[in-house]
């Protein structure tokens, strides 16, 4: 892992002879089942949780969602909204389109194919408006900590003001019996999927170091499975014209609240 307080690289060097894509498309057909016979529901709530708090978003750009299961029913409790999706598996993006298909919802998807350790480059398809809406959903643990910090800090400059970001990740709590067992899974899982995707990383990035060092900051935080899966909203950074950081309200129990 990468030390707190480090500066991420500047750019990507897809020319090392490290760097590899990792290939999801085999994944596609099986991945919702083999997900419910490891996880049962438990990743579909994770994903869900905040999707009431979703429902006032115009532009959302949604990365590596898989099968697409979070943009269906994003697109599905907020009538109004426009899904800009990217994904690196073709597979997985026409899953998604079939989705959307399904509940009429498909002219207000857009898809593109990318890697996002790469995004934008030659070829990205133009956004329709400002974003006010990012999610990454078990996204993030597939990048290193300096990918996520490149990405956090090129979407912080591109989010309209008060955007929220929704995060949910695997975790390995700080303490308590679930935590030797939690960092045993996880290490199982990049195993699996270097052997069935060709995935690099092999640890969770500090991905939360990387967002508060972009300018994002932490609203709320919703644990599932005794802390081994999180559910998050992250918020862009509100100034006054002072340059000022403006606060956020604080419940009793330390959450950052919605307005």
């Amino acid at each position: 892992m990468t030390a707190p307080g480090h500066k991420p690289k500047d750019a990507p060097n897809p020319d090392s002879p490290n760097w590899n894509a990792p290939n999801f498309d085999r994944l596609a057909r099986p991945y919702r089942w083999m997900e419910y016979l490891s996880f049962g529901r438990a990743l579909e709530r994770c994903r869900f949780h905040w999707l009431d708090r979703l429902r006032d978003r115009q532009q959302a750009l949604v990365l590596g969602d898989g099968d697409g299961r979070f943009t269906a029913r994003l697109l599905a409790v907020n009538p109004t909204l426009r899904v800009h999706a990217l994904d690196g598996s073709r597979a997985m993006l026409a899953a998604m389109t079939r989705r959307a298909q399904r509940i009429a919802a498909a002219a207000r998807l857009t898809t593109e194919q990318a890697d996002l350790r790469l995004w934008p480059g030659p070829g990205a398809t133009t956004l329709s408006g400002p974003i006010d809406l990012i999610a990454t959903h078990f996204f993030l643990d597939c990048l290193t900590t300096d990918e996520v910090a490149r990405l956090a800090q090129l979407l912080h400059a591109q989010a309209q003001p008060d955007a929220l970001w929704v995060v949910s990740e695997f975790a390995i709590p700080a303490r308590g019996w679930i935590r030797a067992p939690a960092a045993v899974l996880v290490s199982v899982l990049y195993r699996a999927f270097r052997l069935l995707t060709g995935l690099g990383p092999q640890q969770l990035p500090l991905y939360a170091l990387a967002l508060e060092q972009a300018g994002w900051r932490p609203y709320a935080r919703h644990e599932h499975l005794r802390g081994l899966l999180v559910s998050e909203l992250w918020r862009k950074e509100r100034r006054r014209g002072t340059g000022q950081v403006a606060p956020d309200p604080i419940r009793p129990d330390g959450l950052k609240t919605m307005p």
